[in-house]
């Protein structure tokens, strides 16, 4: 089967792998109809953590179930689903209490959490190929509307949409609060339209690409252009100096300012100057244990300098971490089917496999208009 490969910093390849195939009496095989290319791939991709050369990447998938083992009695050949990028097992303690983001036995390495094609989190093959092999497949497995319908909607379910969504959960969001969203990439994006649906007075969206701020304003969030100037003054100003009941931080450990300094705390800290007393702040970005690339020998050991005095003074919370998205994708799944989600907006291209390894320079670069790639390693057969 053909399948996108990481060889090594800044240099993917199509290549013919091994097909995909039953391993297990639990595992599926899945043949793709669109696996996305998302902002955490770029970690990888750029060489920031320590992911093997040979690995299929891909962990946004969904497609047409082939195969299934004999202990998969509930996913039948033919089914139509979305695969969560966690992978997880169904029966241990965190996954048994809905955590499955921290599943405690797929992970081959003993830590928590697994998922498909990404470093540090279990030996899985990504979905950016023809075929992948599913382990649990009955347990992680969302069966969708059969047909083509919603295609571009239903593929953002594997990951951001229920990423965004879990964002402003953990910031502890309560229906007409005020919400900020550092970040306008896609999951930034999702956080956006998450907080819209669920009843947010006012959703500012944190940024500098003109792009992103363009498709925040379309779902009726107010752009903020940090290239303009300090995102928490213009917050602050917007709000009468109030602040925000929320915030979101949707950028990760690779944060910049607009000269493009790297800086990991600076999401952080200026969410905690623009919440209110009290608010709270939810981490979906991306921060690792060990950043070997970082600028300071701090940062390479997966340490912030965080202002937690003015955290702690304000009586803010924060609560992080992966999204569990089964705890969240059969709902947003019906909000999809039912008209009130439309997370397609920010796809900016469809492409085939075999244009991979360009998407991921040109998404990696921010170059204009490149704000979501849907790659289909079949036919392009979507509806829309």
């Amino acid at each position: 089967m053909k399948a996108l490969v990481y060889d090594a910093a800044f240099d993917v390849s199509v290549r013919e792998v091994p097909d995909a195939t039953i391993e297990r009496p639990t595992d599926a095989v899945v043949r793709i109809t669109s696996t996305n290319i998302c902002g955490s791939d770029l970690h990888m991709y750029e060489g920031r953590t320590d992911m093997e050369p040979g690995r299929v990447l891909g962990h946004e998938n969904m497609g047409i179930v082939e195969a299934v083992g004999d202990g998969v009695d509930r996913i039948k050949v033919g089914d139509r689903v979305s695969l969560p990028f966690n992978i997880a097992c169904g029966s241990c303690d965190h996954c048994v209490q809905g955590k499955t983001a921290f599943c405690l036995r797929a992970n081959q390495a003993g830590t928590a959490g697994a998922a498909f094609g990404f470093a540090a989190m279990g030996d899985y093959a990504g979905g950016q190929a023809e075929l992948l092999r599913v382990p649990w497949a009955d347990f992680n497995a969302l069966v969708l509307p059969e047909g083509t319908d919603k295609e571009l909607d239903y593929t953002m379910l594997s990951d951001i949409f229920p990423t965004g969504w879990h964002g402003v959960e953990l910031s502890q969001f309560e229906p007409g609060d005020s919400v900020a969203v550092w970040g306008a990439g896609p999951v930034g994006l999702m956080a956006a339209h998450s907080a819209r649906i669920r009843g947010a007075s006012e959703v500012f969206v944190v940024d500098q690409h003109a792009d992103r701020l363009a498709l925040a304003a379309s779902i009726g969030a107010t752009p903020v252009d940090f290239s303009a100037g300090d995102p928490v003054e213009q917050i602050m100003e917007a709000t009468g100096g109030r602040g925000v009941d929320r915030g979101v931080e949707a950028i990760g450990y690779q944060a910049h300012d607009s000269s493009g300094t790297e800086d990991p705390t600076l999401a952080l800290n200026q969410l905690v100057a623009v919440v209110k007393a009290t608010g709270g702040i939810g981490v979906v970005g991306v921060y690792l244990p060990q950043d070997p690339g970082a600028k300071d020998d701090l940062a390479k050991e997966g340490k912030l300098v965080f202002d937690y005095g003015t955290f702690w003074f304000k009586g803010q919370g924060m609560r992080t971490g992966q999204a569990n998205v089964k705890a969240y994708n059969r709902q947003l799944r019906d909000l999809i089917t039912s008209g009130v989600a439309t997370p397609s907006f920010l796809v900016s291209h469809e492409l085939a496999l075999d244009e991979a390894p360009a998407a991921y320079k040109k998404f990696d670069s921010r170059e204009h208009g490149w704000t979501k790639v849907v790659l289909h390693p079949g036919e392009l057969t979507t509806a829309g």
